[in-house]
This record gives structure tokens, C-alpha cells and sequence, in this order.
């Protein structure tokens, strides 16, 4: 899928529960690897962008979620991509880094934006964070790659 300006459309997920952020944390490519993101991948031809984030966080986190609307917003990656950040409820599963991430955390408004985040995430995460409220329900570990 392309926007208006002929950019290919990276969906973003911001998971978020009892006042967190979900993040993970790429392994590839190499030039990305080790910086955190919200999960989440290009929209293919003919797939919405709801479609999208339900099946590459199924894909890289092995999660079920529930789209409840996007955030707006469009933030450059690249000059040929675009970030499209979408709220989503976890519907099932643990996360856990399965492809293309060796990392993902649970994050409290606080400390979400202490990590070292994706340049085109960034103000995405900024946006999110600031509707998270006070995060004061009990944090969730980090869970790495075996």
C-alpha cells in the first residue's frame, strides 16, 4: 500500500496495556539492529493496514490483537517509506521475540523514552506516550530470544 505521496505504508503497533507500551527491539537489518520500534512491517498489496499489524505481530511476536484505531500522524522512515502508528488491544499471547527482534518490553510512560529508539519511531512513540496516563500498575519484564 502506498499513501498520497507514493510512499510505501509501514504499519506501527502500539500495544498498550494497564498503562504501557509495548516495544521490541530489531536484529535486522544490520543497520537497525539493537535500536527499538513499535512492532509491525509494510502493508502488502491489496492488505489494509488493520490487516497488516494483526499478521506481522502474529508473525514477529506470536500475538493476537485487536486494532482500535490510528494514531495520527505520518512520520518519514525513508524517502520511499512512511510510518502509520494503529492503537491495538492484545487479544492473546505472550509476546515474545520471534522474527526480526531478540527483545520486547513493556513500558511505562516514564521510561519509554529512555530506550534507543528508531529515528521514525520516535515521534511516533512520543505521541502514543502521552496517552498512556501515569502508569502505575505493576511493570512487565523484558523477554529476550532463547
Amino acid at each position: 500500500m502506498r499513501d498520497a505521496a507514493g510512499r510505501q505504508v509501514v504499519v506501527g503497533a502500539a500495544v498498550c496495556e494497564a498503562g504501557r507500551l509495548l516495544a521490541a527491539r530489531r536484529t535486522a537489518p544490520p543497520a537497525l539492529a539493537g535500536r527499538w520500534e513499535l512492532p509491525g512491517g509494510k502493508v502488502e498489496t491489496g492488505e489494509t493496514p488493520e490487516a497488516a499489524l494483526v499478521r506481522e505481530l502474529r508473525e514477529e511476536l506470536g500475538i493476537e490483537v485487536e486494532p482500535t484505531g490510528r494514531v495520527p500522524g505520518a512520520w518519514p522512515l525513508t524517502d520511499d517509506l512512511v510510518l502509520h502508528v494503529h492503537r491495538a488491544r492484545l487479544l492473546s499471547g505472550e509476546p515474545q521475540p520471534l522474527q526480526d527482534h531478540d527483545a520486547v518490553r513493556w513500558l511505562t510512560p516514564a521510561d519509554a523514552l529512555t530506550l534507543d529508539w528508531l529515528p521514525g519511531d520516535l515521534p511516533a512513540v512520543r505521541a502514543v506516550v502521552t496517552g498512556l496516563g501515569d502508569g502505575a500498575a505493576a511493570p512487565h519484564p523484558e523477554t529476550t530470544a532463547e
